[in-house]
């Protein structure tokens, strides 16, 4: 399995809409793509916390053929949606991990 690694420093002033934003509305359209077959959104702790709290969103995949499409087909747009939603307010990095059996 694959794990689609999404963490991300909010501005303290958003972190509810971004939540409820991220719950409501982003992750159920990452797992609308079929990319992905389940997700999870965690709190990053014993962080600096001045300038925000982290969070970090997990979408898991069963192929990396699954994730390499949805990088292919879906990402850029939905990384721009979030741009124009959110503007400066926030900063992500991205990571790729499979699990190890």
């Amino acid at each position: 399995m694959f794990i689609y690694n999404v963490t991300t420093k909010i501005s303290w002033d958003i972190t509810e809409a971004w939540i409820a934003w991220m719950k409501q509305e982003h992750m159920p359209a990452l797992i609308n793509t079929n990319c992905f077959t389940g997700c999870q959104l965690l709190k990053l702790h014993e962080q600096d916390e001045e300038e925000g709290p982290t969070y970090v969103a997990q979408y898991f995949t069963e192929s990396k053929a699954l994730y390499n499409r949805y990088i292919e087909l879906y990402a850029n747009k939905l990384l721009q949606e979030t741009i124009n939603k959110w503007g400066d307010n926030f900063i992500s990095f991205r990571t790729l991990l499979e699990t190890v059996d």
